[in-house]
């Protein structure tokens, strides 16, 4: 049983930790293998973004982002669906002003065929 928790809690993360790696590849192709086709991202302001615009704006570098360092997770696994609380130090250049975020992100996913797809994220600070 235990082991199951950590294999779930393992798997979430690695979905997590690629998303961030793919937004600084600008990989928006595996990105979207990895988001719900419905997929939102609340940014700090409050603004809810479409994946698709979030995409257009990952491509054309308005949102860049350059490195993430993770400073510290809690995640919970309800059998197929999950909840994760990240905070990393994100250097991002986010229309026009670059600077190194203390980024908040607070991610549902569910689990689908096997595979975790990430539902939602809500930005904020730390």
């Amino acid at each position: 049983m235990q082991n199951n928790i950590e294999d779930e809690n393992s798997a979430v993360m690695a979905v997590v930790r690629q998303l961030a790696e793919l937004m600084i590849a600008r990989d928006t192709v595996a990105m979207n293998k990895i988001l719900d086709k419905n997929y939102t991202l609340t940014h700090m302001t409050g603004y809810v973004q479409p994946k698709a615009e979030w995409f257009d704006e990952v491509a054309r570098e308005s949102m860049k982002y350059y490195s993430a360092k993770e400073v510290n997770h809690t995640i919970k696994v309800n059998g197929n669906t999950a909840e994760v609380l990240t905070q990393d130090l994100v250097d991002a250049r986010i229309w026009g002003s670059r600077h190194t975020w203390r980024l908040q992100q607070k991610m549902k996913l569910e689990k689908r065929n096997g595979a975790w797809i990430i539902l939602s994220s809500v930005a904020s600070t730390f």
